[in-house]
């Protein structure tokens, strides 16, 4: 009779020195090592701190200017004048916006302004973003030599074109006139490029997929492209809003009548003439103020779709 065998299991094997991936493990903060972009002193701290206080101190330094002409415009005549000068004033007045009231046709001059800066900025918007769909979505004959001549355009410098502006609505007997002020501006070589720039970011595919189901370029442009940039609309709204806004050459050449001037104009026309500008420097604050106020609330409005523009303008 022979005896029965019990079967013994196999020893375990050694232990591997090569991992696998199911050894493998996601590292923990213990396993990161300095260097790897985690903050172990307050080196790190100290000098993120000063890159705060420095931007601080760089913003006190740019608002300084803006914030001295806010509060000027509350002041008295006194305060103005108080040498060392004084800047929360020590009585808050609002007489100074009546003196200007009184002295400058404001209200007609804020509506000249507003409606040039208003058109021009649409003719922008319209022009700008369809030439820069073709440039960017279109083939077309000379279409780089197109392009050429737009980015020719923004190495001129704008007062050199002043003359010749002059003289060609001069010829049209466009002076003194809303379209003599707006025309000029209708189309600029920097919001063409700008919005060239954009539609590039726009798939090819997804223009292709809308053509193949029958729709047409304009419905395209329209329906498709100009949604996909509103980033870049809202960018060129504030830059051309704030750039014919704030022009004071060409609408200081372009119009002889006060009726159509627009609000710098009429201010610094004010500022100059001696027999309406005497001791009121707190009516030129309360003019440089209201100057500034639509600009400031155009911006805060589109703030969100100017910062995410100016961050993905070019990427394609």
């Amino acid at each position: 009779m022979s005896a029965a065998r019990t079967a013994t299991p196999p020893p375990p094997p050694p232990p591997s020195s090569s991992t696998g991936p199911e050894d493998s493990k996601d590292p923990t903060w213990s396993d990161l090592k300095p260097g790897d972009g985690v903050p172990t002193s307050s080196g790190g701290r100290l000098r993120k701190s000063g890159v705060y206080v420095l931007l601080s101190i760089g913003l006190l330094v740019m608002a300084a200017p803006f914030l001295w002409m806010g509060l000027s415009a509350f002041k008295t005549d006194r305060d103005l004048t108080a040498s060392p000068p004084v800047w929360i004033p020590s009585e808050w007045t609002f007489e100074h916006f009546g003196e200007l009231l009184d002295r400058l046709d404001v209200p007609l001059y804020f509506f000249n302004s507003l409606t040039v800066a208003v058109l021009v900025t649409a003719s922008n918007l319209v022009f700008c973003s369809m030439l820069g769909y073709a440039l960017a979505k279109l083939r077309f004959g000379g279409r780089n030599k197109v392009f050429a001549l737009v980015l020719g355009a923004l190495m001129v410098p704008g007062n050199l074109m002043l003359l010749p502006l002059f003289v060609l609505m001069s010829k049209l007997q466009l002076i003194d006139s809303y379209a003599g002020l707006m025309l000029p501006f209708a189309a600029q070589a920097f919001g063409v490029f700008l919005m060239r720039q954009f539609m590039q970011s726009i798939p090819d595919e997804l223009l292709e997929a809308a053509r193949i189901d029958g729709a047409r370029e304009w419905y395209i442009f329209w329906r498709i492209a100009m949604p996909l940039v509103k980033p870049a609309l809202a960018t060129l709204s504030i830059l051309i809003f704030l750039g014919s806004w704030n022009n004071f050459v060409w609408p200081l050449i372009a119009t002889n009548d006060p009726e159509k001037y627009t609000l710098p104009v009429a201010l610094a026309t004010f500022a100059t003439d001696p027999n309406q500008s005497d001791g009121s420097n707190g009516m030129l604050m309360v003019g440089s103020l209201l100057i500034i106020l639509p600009v400031l609330l155009v911006f805060i409005v589109l703030q969100r779709h100017f910062t995410q523009g100016l961050a993905t303008t070019g990427m394609k």
